[in-house]
């Protein structure tokens, strides 16, 4: 059982998702070093997450669930520091892929990493080009999928070392400096398959309707959970064909503006970097097919 690394996450059904992540971090970091928070325990999860270490908590929905469970993660994030040098933590839907440029496995990287530090990878969203990309994936994702944006709101905090606080959705840390290294990028998976995206938001708004508050200023769930937010499917996708294509894959000019716009978030604690728009999409190069 190694130490060097360990990855934690929190699920509520999202049995697509959770097939992808047990296959990337259960085969990079062993499923013995792989932590489930599991709402309701469901059977099919503990059938699926067979090795891993699996929390049950109960699963009724809660208007202050997201509040409750970032409690829970901040907490088991740092009791994991004390046995892995790294802990990574994130959403079911988010996984850290390491450039295959690199020439090493994440594992490997990690074991090399300096500690006492927080990695933030570049967010990118794999999206489905639905009219070019028409078949589900498979036991692959790069390859079916090629294409990205970029998505600052998904560059985040996500490999600890150290302890710190890390904010409600995971979007910022108390550690007041930013690692970014070139080779680190977290994929967002939310919109990697079209019929896995009706079906995920068909989950989410039951639960918001399930606990019975009129929007989502009146509980501490993010917005996006609710149907007043969810707009038309199709439209989702369509507007991510509609963006332009760049050619090339530099992602150095971003992490410079995250560098160059790193500063304490008021007076919270927390500290950020600008999180501009970007319609650019890009065209993952063919090194990336198979890393995911």
């Amino acid at each position: 059982m190694q130490s060097t690394a360990c990855a934690v996450t929190m699920l509520r059904d999202d049995l697509f998702f959770l097939e992808i992540w047990l296959r990337h971090y259960g085969g990079l970091l062993g499923r013995e070093n792989c932590y489930i928070v599991a709402h309701g325990r469901d059977p099919e999860v503990l059938s699926m997450a067979e090795g891993c270490n699996i929390v049950g908590i109960p699963g009724d929905p809660h208007k202050n669930f997201d509040m409750k469970r970032w409690r829970l993660l901040n907490n088991l994030v740092m009791g994991l520091n004390a046995y892995y040098g790294h802990v990574i933590m994130g959403d079911v839907d988010e996984l850290v892929v390491i450039d295959p440029a690199a020439g090493m496995g994440l594992l490997d990287w990690l074991a090399g990493a300096p500690q006492r530090r927080v990695y933030t990878p570049l967010g990118l969203e794999v999206v489905q080009m639905i009219p070019d990309e028409p078949e589900p994936i498979g036991a692959r994702v790069i390859g079916p999928r090629r294409h990205v944006r970029i998505a600052p709101h998904y560059s985040k905090p996500c490999i600890v070392s150290t302890g710190t606080k890390i904010a409600r959705g995971g979007h910022y840390t108390q550690f007041d400096t930013l690692f970014t290294p070139d080779v680190l990028y977290l994929f967002h998976l939310k919109y990697v398959d079209f019929e896995a995206y009706r079906a995920v938001m068909d989950r989410r708004n039951a639960v918001t309707a399930a606990v019975n508050v009129d929007s989502h200023k009146d509980a501490s769930i993010g917005r996006h959970w609710f149907a007043e937010a969810r707009g038309e499917d199709r439209a989702v996708f369509d507007a991510f064909a509609a963006r332009p294509l760049e050619e090339g894959f530099d992602m150095r000019p971003v992490r410079k503006a995250m560098q160059r716009s790193w500063r304490p978030r008021g007076d919270t604690g927390f500290w950020e970097f600008d999180r501009p728009d970007d319609d650019r999409r890009f065209r993952l190069p063919e090194r990336f097919t198979g890393a995911l």
